[in-house]
């Protein structure tokens, strides 16, 4: 039996990188896929790329109105979800001295407040036993030049996986948050690096690695479906690194 058949899920940012790979695996599993871009071309390219089971929604993690209309769309077509990946997030770089408020405001909407409204909305339609995965990262653990906004919004992601793990215990819904490691992705293009300055960083970040690589998106995605399946029906509250052991020495 499939690991997450017949289940409904949601992946927020499913069009490229760690969404796409996840919306993936999930329909690989067994469940029902609805995944969200702000993008409709790169929103359809996906739903055709994943070709089954699979809905896509353009929504914009820190619009509340597009929230509204995501959910009500999903309880309109399926009634429920038992999976959410909160994933839709990103940042850019800017050293201390050179942080604006637009900088700020930007990567906080999308990675805090969109995260936190995409699980509240989300509650009623999540059954008892239901699992939510939040999308978090090392930067939270390890310190990164010019990262130190992107590297907050991260450490408040883990900080809601605490809270809400006691905020929902008494619907038995599990809160866990993943924390990739350096996964090239076509959201390294929007940090603000040339494509030459990007390949570096990935070779210099490559060497602070354990295991002497990078990872890949499909790597972080096997993890999300072990936390959004009943193979991890007592793991509650963690972090669980994907970093091929970066952040564990």
């Amino acid at each position: 039996m499939k690991k997450l058949e017949g289940k409904v899920s949601l992946v927020t940012g499913g069009t490229s990188g760690i969404g796409l790979a996840t919306a993936k695996r999930f329909v690989a599993e067994g469940a029902y896929v609805f995944i969200t871009g702000r993008r409709q071309t790169e929103l359809d390219a996906a739903v055709e790329e994943i070709g089954e089971n699979v809905r896509g929604i353009q929504s914009d993690a820190s619009n509340l109105a597009d929230l509204d209309r995501l959910f009500a769309t999903i309880k309109q077509e399926q009634g429920h979800l038992d999976v959410i990946f909160a994933n839709a997030g990103g940042g850019e770089l800017a050293p201390l001295g050179a942080i604006t408020e637009e900088h700020f405001d930007k990567t906080f909407n999308t990675n805090v407040k969109g995260l936190l409204f995409t699980v509240q909305k989300a509650l009623p339609l999540l059954p008892e036993g239901a699992s939510i995965i939040l999308n978090a990262s090392t930067a939270s653990t390890v310190g990164t030049p010019a990262f130190s906004v992107y590297s907050a919004t991260k450490a408040a992601v883990r900080s809601f996986a605490r809270n809400w793990t006691l905020d929902l215990k008494e619907r038995k819904i599990r809160v866990n948050a993943v924390s990739p490691g350096v996964v090239p992705t076509p959201a390294y293009n929007h940090l603000g690096l040339s494509d030459e300055q990007v390949q570096q960083f990935v070779a210099s970040q490559a060497d602070t690695i354990p295991l002497g690589r990078v990872g890949t998106p499909d790597e972080i995605a096997k993890a999300v479906v072990f936390l959004a399946s009943d193979d991890s029906s007592f793991v509650n509250g963690i972090e669980l690194f994907v970093d091929g052991g970066m952040a564990q020495i």
